[in-house]
């Protein structure tokens, strides 16, 4: 699923390409793609109305709209966005379209069928957005981790004496938000934190390191677009961050600092990767994550294959807009991430060989 780097980046380019225009008319091809799943009062809604901002809350992208309205789009586990002119071949997978006033239109392409739309309103200037029903989508979201005032005494005081492991306080919503499986474990295995580690356990450097490496990691990754992992693309095509991750999804190759194999394991619900060399859990906590692990069958490899093709990976000219060049980046971009792969493997097998004595390898040669 998208996560904060992601999410970004697809907010900031579409807003260089709607910002200024106006909603003419809204069609659904998917009715539960509509939060309250009412198209007809959606359509009615957001018809109209002037997108003034695009930004992001946690993994939601926020399209301000005038009227004191705003659209929310989830975009899960398949959720993509494009800018296409009107007269572009529609794909299978579009669920929504928003008709602009310029002749393009905003189509929401979701082939898992997982991904939500909401309309809400601000019953005052400033107000809290609230659906039909009174709920403001942002209620019980947790603090921007790239947020300049979240400094490092405010993760402490988020995580601070919790009794629950690391991995999933990471990907708690309500504790920080916009953060996911991809990042947690990146951060998690830069600062030498195991998953299952409880957040109580930690040291004060220890918080420190967790706090440091989070921020570094998600910062990059919005410089570098995200992880174009699975399904995710922007309106302005794929990241470049996936070429940087050293343990997601990266099961069975040789951690970059000790050369043992990345672990994969899934806990609740959730693919997790670290290394159990350099990610150990204090002594005191030992027996209680055996014991967690010893419940755990591992699957190695990559949790499941895509979902449908990619949006570079469609046939016919029209199908979203891609161009040859498009197409042709996506491929030099997949051949620079398993060479970078490769040389990864090589690095860690080299670092972790075994060091030989002086005169060793002479005297075996004798």
């Amino acid at each position: 699923m998208p996560e904060l780097p992601e999410v970004e980046t697809v907010a900031g380019d579409l807003r260089r390409h709607v910002l200024g225009a106006t909603i003419v008319d809204a069609r659904v091809g998917w009715v539960r793609t509509i939060r309250d799943g009412d198209p007809v009062a959606f359509a009615a809604g957001v018809r109209g109305r002037r997108i003034e901002a695009v930004g992001r809350r946690a993994k939601l992208i926020v399209v301000e709209l005038s009227g004191d309205a705003i659209l929310t789009i989830h975009l899960k586990m398949t959720g993509q966005l494009f800018v296409v002119p009107r007269d572009v071949p529609e794909d299978p997978h579009v669920r929504v379209v928003l008709d602009l006033d310029d002749g393009r239109a905003i189509r929401f392409r979701d082939i898992r069928k997982f991904g939500r739309i909401g309309f809400y309103r601000r019953h005052e200037p400033g107000g809290a957005p609230l659906d039909r029903s009174g709920a403001d989508p942002f209620e019980a979201l947790g603090p921007e981790p790239l947020d300049p005032a979240f400094d490092l005494r405010a993760f402490r005081r988020r995580i601070r004496g919790r009794r629950t492991r690391l991995k999933p306080l990471l990907t708690d919503q309500a504790v920080l938000a916009g953060v996911g499986n991809i990042y947690a474990d990146e951060a998690l295995w830069a600062a030498r934190l195991h998953p299952l580690r409880s957040a109580r356990s930690l040291r004060p450097g220890d918080e420190r390191a967790l706090y440091t490496e989070l921020r570094r990691i998600l910062a990059e990754a919005v410089a570098r677009r995200g992880s174009s992992i699975d399904d995710y693309t922007a309106p302005d095509g794929d990241g470049a961050m996936q070429e940087r991750l050293l343990v997601y999804q990266r099961t069975g190759e040789p951690c970059e600092r000790c050369g043992r194999p990345i672990r994969r394991i899934v806990v609740g619900g959730r693919a997790t990767h670290f290394c159990s060399w350099c990610q150990r859990l204090p002594a005191e906590e030992r027996a209680a994550g055996a014991a967690i692990l010893a419940g755990i069958t591992p699957r190695p490899g990559r949790a499941a294959g895509r979902r449908g093709r990619r949006w570079v990976e469609l046939e016919g000219d029209g199908a979203l807009g891609i161009t040859e060049a498009e197409r042709s980046a996506h491929g030099s971009r997949a051949e620079r991430t398993r060479r970078a792969a490769a040389a990864r493997r090589a690095r860690a097998r080299a670092g972790s060989a075994p060091v030989q004595r002086p005169g060793a390898g002479s005297a075996k040669a004798g």
